[in-house]
């Protein structure tokens, strides 16, 4: 009984120590942002890191998951780069541990109750051209990225630009997605493209 209260009393004041130390990087990433969202509904588990001059708006979700990699060495990387730039995340989504979501001049929106693995990312751009001469030249083009409601996305996927992911569909642990997806499918690969309808 008393190897029990011991153990008990451990676990506690490690989870307690654990909590404070969380909730420190939170606040240490919180004044190291630049940007601060328009609308904060959502909680952070995690620390966020918010950049750029864009618009950012966060409904009623959850950045980080405990117990899952990265949780204590990484950080979610949101960044709305230029003013025409805007990211919107719906109410009830859950992104996992270390999320880049960079909109360069464009807009990436995710519809409601998404769930995203830990290394997700979104480029609205290719922040370069192809050719050599033209590279550093800043006359690359962007486009939004539209992943719907109900999405279930794995870790490590990729999404790039111009993309739209449609509501209930399901993308494979580590898909590059390049092209759109329809709503209701299970979908993976590199590139991703549709694998099966989703079950009924």
């Amino acid at each position: 009984m008393k190897r029990l209260i011991k153990h008990g009393l451990r676990r506690g004041l490690k989870l307690y120590l654990f909590r404070g130390l969380q909730k420190l990087r939170i606040l240490q990433y919180r004044l190291l942002s630049e940007n601060a969202p328009r609308e904060m509904r959502g909680r952070l588990k995690q620390p966020a890191l918010f950049c750029g001059v864009g618009e950012i708006y966060i409904g009623a979700s959850s950045i980080g998951v405990w117990p899952s990699p990265y949780f204590l060495n990484g950080y979610a990387h949101i960044e709305a780069r230029e003013s025409t730039a805007e990211i919107r995340i719906g109410k009830g989504c859950h992104l996992n541990n270390n999320a880049v979501l960079i909109a360069e001049r464009n807009r990436i929106s995710i519809g409601d109750d998404t769930l995203i693995g830990h290394c997700f990312s979104a480029y609205d751009s290719d922040f370069h051209r192809l050719e050599a001469h033209l590279r550093s030249s800043g006359t690359h083009d962007g486009k939004d990225i539209s992943i719907g409601n109900n999405v279930f996305i794995g870790a490590n996927v990729t999404v790039l630009k111009g993309v739209t992911i449609g509501d209930n569909s399901v993308i494979a642990n580590g898909s590059l997605v390049n092209r759109d997806i329809p709503p209701n499918v299970i979908a993976g690969g590199v590139p991703a493209k549709v694998l099966a309808p989703l079950p009924d």
